[in-house]
């Protein structure tokens, strides 16, 4: 009897381990928001938080990508290399520094519903050139234009339209001094929003990029730990530049290093880890469709637990983005499906000429009848 409860609690474990992984990731995610926040309040810098976070990362991954790809890994050539260089641009120094300090000017609750247009701004630069084909005629294709289209609506209403404030009727259990959930200046909100806007562009762009240099470097670990060692030295340069103060580097070991080392291991280890096992067991569609769970869980922590406010036109715009998305992932599923059943349909006639072939020359054989031309 123990055994059979056993192997029935190991069945339904491999069932939705994958479901509660993902969950598990989407809250790193959401907790990193809020003590990344904190920290920029308590004096840390976004730009050396984007700089110590990759080399942190850089320097415990290496390691392990050196002896697990040894055979893996091709030539570094100059072509390759500056391949690596842009992809670290896009999708680490540039874009998370502008994604980082659009957090400090608007809230955890804008930025996380900003990340969910990426699927459509994927889609979008995908047609541009000439990677994805829309079949407007179908319900699929009607689903992946109309997703678009209702997650742009929601991006300009989250930009342009700030609503009025929701504010927290009872004492927080717990209390960041936020910036966003204060009354922010209606300047800097709108340069945060076009930061955020502008990081979302890059992180598109980067996946595009990413999956044709996937095909020539195919070393998955190795591609990251290169990406985190160049964008962290593009993030060292630009910081440099960028903060003159020498004491902007100083973060001893209070919050400002924990909120690092807490990026670092949860968010570029833990979760890059599920997501790519997830990948694997499920297909990328299962992976994205979690992406709004964030949204989600810090706008309940934000208002319920932090005692931030919330903006009308926040929750609106990010309704209508998780909306939009959700609409375009269905398109993308829909069109995977056709695609395999036209796959399918493909070899069964491929083995039914197979077929007509060897039976024509089964008779040919046999000589009881003259060879047949088949059409």
């Amino acid at each position: 009897m123990a055994l059979d409860q056993v192997a029935e609690t190991g069945g339904v474990w491999r069932r939705y381990a994958p479901h509660v992984l993902m969950a598990l990731a989407q809250l790193c995610y959401t907790l990193m928001y809020f003590i990344t926040e904190a920290a920029f309040n308590r004096g840390l810098n976004p730009y050396v938080y984007i700089t110590y976070r990759h080399l942190l990362v850089a320097v415990l991954i290496w390691p392990f990508a050196y002896y697990h790809e040894r055979g893996l890994r091709p030539k570094m050539t100059f072509k390759l290399f500056m391949e690596i260089f842009v992809l670290s641009l896009l999708g680490v120094s540039l874009t998370l520094n502008m994604y980082f300090a659009s957090l400090k000017y608007t809230s955890p609750t804008f930025v996380t519903s900003m990340v969910n247009t990426i699927a459509s701004m994927t889609f979008v630069i995908a047609i541009i050139l000439r990677m994805e084909i829309v079949d407007a005629k179908t319900l699929r294709g009607l689903a992946k234009i109309a997703g678009t289209v209702v997650s742009f609506a929601g991006v300009t209403t989250m930009t342009l339209y700030k609503g009025a404030v929701i504010r927290c009727l009872w004492k927080p259990p717990v209390h960041v001094n936020s910036g966003g959930g204060g009354a922010v200046p209606h300047d800097s909100w709108v340069k945060g929003s076009i930061l955020a806007v502008a990081s979302c562009i890059c992180w598109s762009i980067w996946y595009i990029m990413q999956a044709s240099s996937l095909k020539r470097y195919p070393a998955q670990l190795s591609l990251t730990a290169w990406m985190c060692t160049v964008g962290g030295m593009q993030s060292t340069i630009f910081t440099v530049f960028m903060q003159h103060k020498p004491e902007d580097w100083l973060i001893g070991f209070g919050l400002k290093f924990w909120c690092i080392v807490y990026s670092g291991l949860a968010c570029n280890g833990f979760t890059v880890f599920v997501q790519l096992w997830c990948t694997e067991k499920k297909g990328p569609v299962f992976v994205t469709m979690f992406n709004p769970l964030s949204t989600i869980m810090v706008a309940i922590l934000a208002y319920f637990i932090f005692g931030e406010n919330l903006y009308v036109g926040s929750i609106i715009g990010g309704v209508i983005v998780i909306l939009g998305l959700y609409m375009l992932l269905w398109g993308k599923e829909k069109d995977q499906e056709h695609g395999a059943s036209k796959e399918q349909e493909l070899e069964l006639d491929c083995e039914k000429q197979a077929r007509k072939v060897s039976d024509v020359y089964a008779v040919q054989q046999n000589g009881t009848e003259k060879p047949k031309t088949v059409k």
